[in-house]
């Protein structure tokens, strides 16, 4: 048997960080991984554990016009030649997509090539591309159960959980900070690997409307678009915030293990290092999303306690300092809701997949 797998991925963190933590895994037991993706992934895809990165041609639907869907079209079909080109030089055993358009190329070239192949869907509802590629795959890998799938579907799911990179491991190694009425409060804000404008315009608004003990009190670290950042700083200086601003974080996970509370999206990868890692959340789903994936995710964790989600259009300034100051006062419900989380928690995620991947394709030689 061949001992590489080709792993694809979307070359966002949501899609590239459980990736590169099967990578990970399957390098530690002696496979060799390659990564099909897209151009983004030099930002977020830099530690790859991967022998080779193939850049491969995809695009997203942006329209429904005629000269949209055919630039869509041409594109999505170069793409797949050049990943059946990829598949048939490095002869994967199987072949894994993590969602997003750029996964549609290698996975149909995967199934042309008659190589066995594994979808993760990592969201509580499956997305467009996932669902139109679902049903020539010899298994769907999931996060959480996934209601109102055809039973044809249904027997190909594999509930194995969202899996989640080494150092978020490490980080859920490390307790709840303790929290007292009067100490300092650890805020965490982040809005996705790309940011969020909403909360760089939220958050100076937000607190501008809180009592000055309690902005005394705060630990902020946030994540803001670059353009943002010099405004947003400027404006939490004039309010006496101690605050901590960056584009993009490299050890989120260490934060998010020494924030009392975060305020974020609620992407499929956040909701799982969340829940792994057992931190209480404010989760302000992605409005206009077409699938609501975001929505669907939060409702996961507001289930057990462990997140308040609040849609962003009722999440106005004086909405945040109310929710923001009743909780800073209140350490025993914070506490509890971590501990919520934290039961939603699938830190083994990662060697089940692994153990599914080995599954098929220890399958497709018998």
């Amino acid at each position: 048997m061949t001992k590489t797998i080709l792993l694809t991925a979307g070359g966002t963190g949501g899609h590239l960080f459980p990736a590169e933590a099967l990578a990970t895994e399957l390098v530690r037991r002696g496979w060799t991984v390659d990564l099909a993706t897209d151009e983004r992934a030099d930002k977020y895809g830099a530690r790859f554990p991967a022998r080779d990165v193939h850049i491969i041609a995809s695009e997203t639907l942006r329209s429904r016009s005629p000269l949209a869907l055919l630039r869509t079209l041409l594109s999505l079909a170069r793409g797949t030649l050049q990943a059946f080109g990829v598949i048939r030089r490095i002869r994967p055993a199987v072949v894994v997509g993590f969602g997003g358009y750029p996964t549609f190329p290698p996975m149909m070239a995967a199934r042309l090539a008659r190589v066995p192949s594994i979808l993760h869907e990592a969201n509580a509802v499956m997305g467009r591309a996932n669902r139109m590629l679902a049903r020539g795959v010899d298994a769907v890998a999931t996060s959480v159960p996934i209601a109102g799938l055809d039973a044809g579907l249904a027997a190909k799911v594999r509930e194995t959980g969202n899996p989640v990179r080494p150092m978020v491991i490490e980080a859920a190694r490390l307790a709840y900070p303790p929290l007292d009425g009067a100490g300092p409060f650890h805020l965490l804000v982040f809005g996705g690997s790309q940011g969020a404008r909403f909360f760089s315009e939220l958050m100076p608004e937000a607190l501008a409307l809180m009592p000055a003990d309690k902005r005394a009190r705060l630990r902020l670290v946030q994540q803001c678009r670059p353009e943002d950042l010099d405004r947003v700083r400027k404006q939490l200086e004039t309010l006496g915030v101690h605050a901590e601003l960056a584009a993009f974080f490299t050890d989120l996970p260490m934060r998010l293990a020494g924030a009392h509370l975060i305020l974020c999206r609620s992407g499929a990868s956040s909701v799982s290092e969340l829940a792994v890692i057992g931190r209480p959340s404010i989760l302000v789903p992605l409005p206009h999303a077409l699938d609501q994936d975001q929505s669907a995710n939060a409702r996961v964790l507001e289930a057990v306690g462990g997140a308040w989600p609040i849609d962003q259009k009722n999440l106005t300034p004086q909405a945040l300092a109310d929710r923001l100051g009743s909780l800073m006062d209140d350490p025993e419900t914070l506490a509890a809701a971590a501990r919520a989380a934290a039961g939603q928690g699938k830190a083994d995620a990662v060697a089940r997949l692994a153990d599914l991947v080995e599954q098929v394709a220890a399958q497709s030689k018998t």
